[in-house]
């Protein structure tokens, strides 16, 4: 068990993009960080050395947040290795590209899949880990969502869907488990990430509507769910928009 005086953190989905800035900021503020992966272990592995190297404890997770049973096992690793729980990051996510227009291509596999990863991962996540974070005192869990989410756009409907449940599940979770749990969300638009290597077209439309003239980058978003996680006391329940204007 980790005897320091750091509170601790879980970033699923963590090796990579936002979650990989959102481990590194945490740790910054004295967070040791669980770094959860599905299949990216050597880059989660470079994150939790990264945060090492940053003067916290790390440990890099396998798990799919999709199955019950390994989210379980993963929040009972982190009791075990640092004996507590602060703050929660539900970034883990997936899609398929699907034109909105092509019902046929949305696939039942390809839905139940987006679903079970983005929202019910997030639920198995929480559901495992609130338990732990209530012992210590209290914390926060911070919803990785989607601008698809609110507005209905996005690589596929599965994705819109599975984002804009999150986003509800966020305001569920937040009623349930106040005062002592914060629960929000945050809803990025484009980022520049691995996900969009392939899509450049979709990036430079987006551009093209945004006020701030750019897309995010994985600090853009881990800016604000550190914010949330750590300095925003008075809020919960909320879904912070971070597109650089795009969808107001």
């Amino acid at each position: 068990m980790n005897d320091s005086k750091s509170k601790a953190a879980l970033v699923t989905g963590g090796g990579t993009g936002v979650g990989r800035a959102t481990a590194l900021q945490l740790a910054k503020r004295g967070f040791d960080v669980a770094i959860n992966y599905s299949r990216s272990k050597g880059d989660a592995e470079q994150t939790a050395q990264d945060v090492r190297d940053l003067g916290q404890k790390a440990l890099a997770v396998q798990c799919d947040v999709a199955v019950d049973e390994q989210a379980a096992a993963m929040i009972e690793t982190v009791r075990t290795e640092f004996g507590r729980l602060d703050v929660l990051v539900n970034n883990a996510g997936m899609t398929y590209f699907v034109e909105h227009t092509d019902l046929d291509a949305m696939s039942e596999d390809k839905w139940d899949r987006i679903l079970a990863v983005n929202l019910k991962g997030a639920f198995y996540v929480s559901r495992a880990a609130i338990p732990l974070i209530r012992q210590g005192g209290g914390g926060a869990i911070v919803n990785v969502a989607s601008v698809a989410g609110v507005a209905g756009a996005g690589s596929s409907i599965a994705y819109a869907a599975s984002k804009g449940g999150m986003i509800t599940m966020t305001k569920s979770l937040a009623r349930a488990f106040a005062p002592e749990i914060r629960v929000n969300a945050v809803c990025p638009g484009v980022i520049l990430s691995r996900w969009l290597d392939d899509h450049q077209d979709m990036i430079d439309r987006a551009i093209d509507i945004t006020p701030l003239e750019r897309a995010s980058t994985p600090d853009d978003i881990a800016d604000v769910i550190t914010f949330l996680a750590c300095d925003a006391g008075m809020m919960t329940g909320q879904a912070l928009i971070v597109d650089g204007g795009r969808t107001m």
